[in-house]
């Protein structure tokens, strides 16, 4: 065969189905060459376990170990003996395989012969894994019957970034379990979460990674099958349902994915045929200085192609929705988390890891290109220019980024005793120098409520009426502000608890009126995000936002305006003492104009300091608008105006653009 480049279109025109083993080789050459080029993205389809036809009980199994002197599959049918069940080599493509006689559910490892001894190994593309602390394999199918073909239909619609997008961030194993403790199986998650991302107005959940992982507390963050989801909620076949019941009930879901390091777990993929296949064999490059983790060797074709295998397998497979990569700052920078002379340059002398940009741009444009509509996300900590950028213009091509710097910045301000806020106002005006350099999501996620760093309303300074106030202050202000939305679990009841991964959420709040009431101004602040498209369609681009109230920094006090695509607009505004202020709003014209959330209402658990009537704006110039508004703020509260003029015209702010929904309550 000439070595021609070979696309995936024409990679496809070859007999892929599992099934055919008798109308192609296991690892073919159209397979060698992508491989070794670094373009075979759809390994799932000849790595791993595959069933052969129905009732033969066979399996055929093929594993990249370009180093092993042997590799055979030890399993319950041969007492787990190694060289029994052989595999034999691929040509020259470092790939063994074979067909033999395991079944479904069957659970296997490879044996891997080297010079220095056998070694028994979890298969890298394996599509299920045994229940931890069991670390085996398991031949699994993924044969589901989907039901969400509607959903898949309209997803490029309902997740443009012009619509509204706020994502729930959700840990399995502790957002519901049984009575007993034991964990809530896939498919009993799935219908607890629509519920109740429904009844708050949420459009997706984001999971923590769901990929396998020996050590629970780890979060998923600690890989160790990268094809996966973890047993301890189901088989792949239920996390299938889980995504298709998800979707049934209109919710997207988001997969936490990381690229950046992974487990050292001696079974997986470290030093798996004897070398340093996966990860860099120089330690200044392969192993993380933060978790002792191993780097990835992102400039090895072979592990390019796993890693963009890996997450094309999770929207191909399981129809999710997008992911969100972990820790992208720390596979850009050679010089990450290292002091100098424990990191080595690249071949300009810089300290940006090329082939990590490479790996990541490749991710990208094959995500967009083969599923149009779905997502990417980076969680990003630094200002590296162009993460949203496409790959065209020398970006890394993702679809939204992290605003860590909000997060931090908002987080900062909002514990300080409101006597000191006035001293650090530009903590809350800074984010307005950048927000529209990316296209951000505004997180208040996991990572902000563990590790002492206390729950979200702990957070907050005061007695417990100041702290829920301020809680929802903040909240508000983050549904008001250009960017989607994310919360982890747990933040809209007002938790006083870390998140704690060994429990449920405290569902008991909600027979709290004071907690619920956080919980209601969710939904609450979800509907009108949904509804008034002034408030999401400019979201992430960079327009329809503008400082009404900037200077205000004894009485600590924000006001905005934010306008539609088709000339929406609302004014909103944020005051962060625990007084009540009679306040002008500058709006850009007169007429009335009605209040459309206040995380201060009575309903909330606030004290009712709430505009109940329209207010006449004045036809007076103000802060650098022709009318103002004079109306009341709250204490420690956030609201928004719309005209009165209704929901469905221009100048009313209405729906036009937005989602379909209830309108907010009055």
């Amino acid at each position: 065969m000439s070595d021609v480049p070979m696309s995936d279109e024409t990679m496809s025109d070859v007999p892929m189905d599992p099934h055919q083993v008798g109308q192609r080789p296991i690892f073919g050459d159209v397979d060698r060459y992508l491989l070794n080029e670094g373009r075979h993205f759809r390994l799932y389809d000849v790595l791993g376990a595959h069933p052969v036809t129905a009732g033969t009980g066979e399996t055929r199994l093929a594993v990249w170990a370009p180093n092993a002197n042997a590799v055979s599959v030890i399993h319950d049918g041969n007492g787990w003996t190694a060289g029994e069940d052989r595999l034999e080599p691929q040509g020259s493509s470092g790939v063994w395989g074979g067909v033999h006689a395991l079944g479904v559910g069957a659970s296997y490892k490879f044996a891997i012969e080297t010079p220095s001894g056998t070694l028994e190994k979890a298969d890298p593309v394996a599509f299920a894994a045994e229940l931890p602390p069991a670390t085996g394999s398991v031949v699994a199918d993924l044969d589901h019957a989907w039901g969400d073909a509607d959903w898949c239909r309209g997803r490029g619609e309902c997740q443009d970034l012009a619509r509204p997008i706020s994502i729930y961030e959700v840990h399995l194993g502790s957002f519901k379990r049984h009575d007993d403790g034991s964990y809530c199986s896939y498919e009993e998650l799935a219908h607890s979460l629509v519920e109740h991302c429904n009844s708050l107005g949420f459009t997706h959940v984001e999971l923590l990674p769901v990929m396998e992982h020996p050590y629970y507390g780890s979060w998923g963050y600690q890989t160790t099958s990268f094809f996966a989801p973890t047993a301890r909620y189901g088989t792949p076949r239920q996390f299938q349902a889980f995504v298709d019941i998800l979707h049934q009930g209109g919710i997207g879901c988001l997969l936490d994915w990381v690229p950046s390091h992974f487990a050292t777990d001696a079974f997986a993929l470290g030093t798996f045929d004897g070398t340093h296949l996966y990860e860099h064999a120089d330690p200044r490059r392969g192993v993380h200085p933060d978790w002792g983790s191993y780097e990835f060797n992102y400039g090895r074709h072979e592990v390019r192609s796993f890693l963009v295998s890996s997450a094309r397998f999770w929207l191909d497979r399981y129809h999710v929705d997008g992911l969100r990569v972990d820790a992208v700052a720390s596979m850009l920078y050679l010089d990450y988390s290292r002091e100098e002379g424990d990191w080595t340059p690249n071949r300009y002398g810089g300290r940006e890891d090329l082939d990590a940009i490479d790996l990541l741009r490749s991710v990208n444009d094959t995500v967009h290109t083969d599923f149009p509509g779905t997502l990417t996300i980076a969680e990003e900590s630094t200002a590296w220019p162009g993460v949203t950028a496409p790959t065209s213009a020398g970006g890394l091509g993702f679809s939204l980024k992290w605003d860590m710097g909000w997060m931090h910045d908002t987080l900062t301000h909002m514990s300080r005793e409101p006597v000191h806020r006035s001293y650090h106002y530009d903590e809350l005006t800074f984010r307005s120098l950048y927000a529209g350099s990316e296209r951000y999501v505004l997180p208040l996620s996991h990572d902000e409520v563990v590790y002492g760093k206390k729950a979200l309303a702990a957070k907050m300074p005061g007695d417990d009426w100041q702290r829920r106030a301020t809680l929802r202050a903040l909240l508000g202000y983050q549904w008001l502000l250009p960017g989607k939305k994310l919360l982890f679990m747990g933040g809209e009841l007002a938790t006083w608890h870390e998140w704690d991964h060994e429990r449920e959420l405290e569902w008991s709040l909600y027979e709290h009126p004071e907690h619920a009431g956080v919980a209601l101004f969710v939904t609450d602040a979800n509907a009108v995000y949904r509804f008034f498209a002034a408030l999401h369609s400019h979201d992430v681009d960079g327009r329809g936002f503008q400082w009404v109230t900037a200077d205000a920094r004894d009485e600590d006090v924000l006001g905005w305006l934010r306008w539609g695509r088709g000339g929406e607009v609302a004014v909103c505004a944020l005051s962060l003492t625990p007084v009540v202020r009679t306040w002008r709003l500058g709006v850009p014209f007169g007429g009335l104009w009605r209040e459309v959330l206040n995380s201060d209402s009575e309903v909330y658990g606030g004290s009712g300091v709430v505009s109940g009537d329209p207010i006449e704006a004045v036809p007076l110039p103000w802060s650098g608008q022709p009318a103002f508004l004079e109306c009341r703020l709250p204490p420690l509260g956030v609201v928004a105006f719309v005209p009165h003029s209704g929901p469905s015209g221009a100048a009313g702010g209405g729906a036009a653009g937005g989602e379909p929904g209830r309108e907010p309550r009055e």
